[in-house]
């Protein structure tokens, strides 16, 4: 009988090491049977990719509601797409890159009904981050990545809050590790001195 993963290795050459034969064959398995319309694969990639997905929608946009929104279209798109994905990236990178066309799409949105105004951040009324509780510490830092222009925003979440690798990150978005440096460079500068002016108001 031949070896699974060998075949793999032949059917997909460059990309089988780049890629993680163990991992890839799992998913590879069940996006198999998701394309042929099997519910319980279906049911295993949800389970497995959506927190993923709904966190980095929730911290692009701030809005729980409209992240729920972008998960369940990320994956209607993925349904329709899965008879003929290629492996030419691994799938929770492909997954979270059409997420984050979405929330860039809503993002241009929002710009374009209210030119010129910036979100809200936090409530006004709240207290100096250093007697701010846990929660309101956390929602003050969400509120403000979701200030940042879309990019520099999309740079932070991927890498300091969900740990992708920087040339994870620089793949889904489809730009160079170098860029990506730049781009978290300048959003983490940003995100420094907008806490600090809260802090100080």
């Amino acid at each position: 009988m031949q070896d699974p993963l060998s075949h793999c290795a032949r059917a997909f050459g460059p990309y089988w090491s780049k890629l993680g034969s163990v991992a890839f064959l799992s998913d590879l398995d069940q996006i198999t049977r998701a394309a042929a319309g099997d519910p319980s694969a279906a049911s295993w990639l949800v389970d497995r990719y959506s927190p993923g997905v709904i966190g980095l929608a929730t911290r692009m946009l701030g809005d729980r509601t409209e992240a729920e929104d972008v998960t369940q279209e990320t994956f209607i798109r993925a349904w329709k797409a899965l008879p003929t994905w290629e492996p030419r990236a691994k799938f929770s990178t492909w997954l979270h890159r059409v997420a984050l066309n979405l929330c860039y799409d809503i993002l241009r949105k929002r710009r374009e009904s209210l030119p010129g105004e910036l979100p809200e951040m936090t409530d006004p009324e709240l207290t100096p981050p250093e007697r701010l509780d846990q929660s309101e510490r956390v929602q003050a830092i969400e509120a403000a990545i979701a200030a940042l222009p879309e990019r520099q925003a999309a740079a932070l979440t991927l890498c300091a809050l969900q740990g992708h690798s920087q040339a994870e990150a620089a793949e889904i978005m489809e730009t160079s590790e170098e860029a990506l440096e730049s781009l978290l460079a300048r959003a983490r500068r940003s995100l420094r001195t907008t806490l600090a002016e809260r802090s100080a108001a």
